[in-house]
């Protein structure tokens, strides 16, 4: 499975493109770089299946209406920042940039444990709290998904309206998951969850 990377926004969020069948993909988290994301779309000839979201702050979100709108697809985040896709306050904006808002239009919430089937894709929802409420991991096939919530070599930040105790408990979940998964973060580079078990400091609880 080729997996695409995108730099979007002033903060360098993962934008990811999964294949999902010939000439379709299905995008994981859209920071604010819509325009830059639909010419990789159009350049590749790629038609986008839907739009999965880690989380709701804005440089996970920021460009969602216009691709959605644009291409009449599906958004999925879970219900706990669903408000962040209607408010500019909820999702941050007013600290991370200085553009309005777009807020999204049409989105389906998911919860823990279900599992969409998109295209030829089987993905898991792994709800991780921490970082946002609703923070989630996306499991697909070997490739772990996992937002601002594991990073290679550290974590997202708790002080933007997460929680620390939540952080310990989702670190420990994905540290107690069977197997080894290729970690694509919402920022920076892509790891192994078992080099992060084994040399991240905040998998055993360093919190």
């Amino acid at each position: 499975m080729k997996i695409t990377t995108l730099h979007l926004g002033s903060l360098g969020t993962n934008c990811y493109l999964v294949p999902s069948g010939e000439n379709r993909c299905i995008i994981i988290d859209i920071g604010d770089g819509a325009a830059k994301l639909r010419e990789t779309l159009e350049s590749r000839s790629l038609t986008p299946e839907a739009i999965l979201l880690t989380h709701g702050h804005y440089d996970h979100v920021g460009g969602v209406e216009e691709i959605r709108s644009h291409y009449q697809i599906p958004v999925y985040i879970h219900t706990a920042d669903e408000k962040c896709l209607r408010s500019g306050q909820a999702n941050l904006a007013y600290q991370l940039t200085d553009k309005a808002f777009i807020p999204v239009k049409e989105y389906q919430t998911v919860q823990d444990g279900d599992v969409l089937h998109i295209g030829s894709l089987e993905i898991t929802v792994i709800h991780t709290p921490g970082h946002t409420p609703g923070g989630v991991c996306y499991q697909i096939g070997d490739a772990l998904f996992t937002g601002d919530t594991l990073f290679a070599g550290g974590i997202g930040r708790i002080d933007l309206g997460g929680n620390a105790q939540e952080m310990r408990a989702s670190l420990e979940r994905l540290s107690n998951l069977c197997g080894d998964y290729e970690v694509y973060p919402g920022h920076m580079g892509s790891s192994s969850l078992d080099f992060e078990r084994e040399h991240n400091p905040y998998m055993g609880g360093g919190i």
